[in-house]
């Protein structure tokens, strides 16, 4: 058991220097060798008794020193941003006005060529009619992005979006989300940019699904998690984080806030499931079978073929349980 606990430190300090070390990768090639000859002592001094409490000694030492280093290292809000998430998002709300700066509204062509254009906007709290959650599947059935879209009584969506934080020429990596990688970062974002970037430019399968039993008051306080939440992430950055701060663990607190018996359950990790789970809970369109829901929700397609089109919105979600066409009272 002791062996297998400093295997167990070994590793996440080898993974630790990897990622957070600075310098080149032949700097970090250093790095974690350097730390494999203490960890391989303490290791087998684990499986016997020869100078076993000195080697393990040196190796808690250095173990401590490692988290110290560890625990200096914080979020940042300055570094060579992506151009997608190069603009913190600014929202706070007056009244019934909700106002934002930096709502993206990105033109895309392909996932690197594009059209930069972020922008000011204003919503009316008074007018939100809808809840739609997206998942955008990119790694097999377990894995998904999960984005919510709140409609409004005028037809515009507004979607967020809690995502990596990434720096020029970075790329998304799960091992990296557990070792302080990325800064986290929320986007608001309109549906012809952050659905079109998915299902379009990076080829991914995009799925809608409205939520059920929203009244119009906890609607609006879901807008206002992410409000609060926007306005959070520009005071204190903070780390993304693979399995405790990430695009659907921020949903499920979102729906905690409205139903706060909402139990916990491997879908939330396994975000790709997390249909199966809003569904259990109540949390989708009743009496339409789940496959039903997956199959009419399946909107990759009906994005290709808008495009970027002024109805956008409206033409992805035809088809949809628990939407009414257009025309319709919801």
């Amino acid at each position: 058991m002791l062996a297998f606990l400093c295997l167990c430190i070994g590793i996440w300090g080898g993974f630790a220097l990897w990622y957070q070390f600075p310098g080149n990768v032949a700097a970090k090639v250093v790095a974690v060798l350097v730390w494999c000859v203490p960890s391989i002592w303490a290791i087998r001094a684990g499986f016997g008794p020869l100078r076993r409490w000195h080697s393990l000694a040196v190796f808690g030492a250095l173990f401590a020193v490692m988290l110290i280093w560890w625990a200096t290292i914080d979020p940042q809000q300055d570094r060579a941003w992506a151009d997608d998430v190069a603009q913190p998002l600014h929202a706070r709300i007056e009244g019934d006005r909700l106002i934002i700066d930096n709502v993206r509204n990105f033109h895309w062509r392909t996932e690197t060529d594009y059209d930069v254009r972020w922008e000011a906007r204003e919503y009316d709290l008074s007018q939100v009619q809808s809840v739609d959650m997206i998942l955008s599947y990119w790694m097999g059935p377990a894995i998904a992005h999960t984005l919510v879209s709140f409609g409004f009584a005028d037809g515009r969506q507004l979607v967020f979006s809690l995502e990596i934080r990434k720096e020029q020429g970075e790329s998304f990596s799960a091992l990296g989300g557990f070792f302080r990688k990325f800064e986290a970062v929320l986007v608001a974002s309109d549906e012809r940019d952050i659905v079109l970037t998915r299902s379009n430019a990076r080829g991914e399968d995009v799925y809608l699904y409205r939520l059920h039993g929203l009244s119009p008051d906890k609607m609006r306080d879901l807008l206002r998690f992410y409000v609060d939440r926007a306005q959070q992430l520009e005071q204190t950055p903070r780390f993304y984080n693979t399995l405790t701060s990430n695009c659907t663990t921020v949903v499920f607190e979102l729906m905690r806030r409205i139903q706060p018996n909402l139990p916990l359950d491997y879908r939330l990790l396994a975000s790709g499931y997390l249909a199966e789970y809003a569904a259990d809970v109540g949390g989708l369109t009743p009496g339409v079978p789940l496959a039903t829901l997956q199959q009419s929700g399946r909107i990759t397609l009906r994005a290709r073929e808008a495009g970027d089109v002024a109805d956008f919105s409206s033409r992805i979600r035809a088809g949809v349980p628990g939407i009414p066409a257009p025309g319709t009272n919801p």
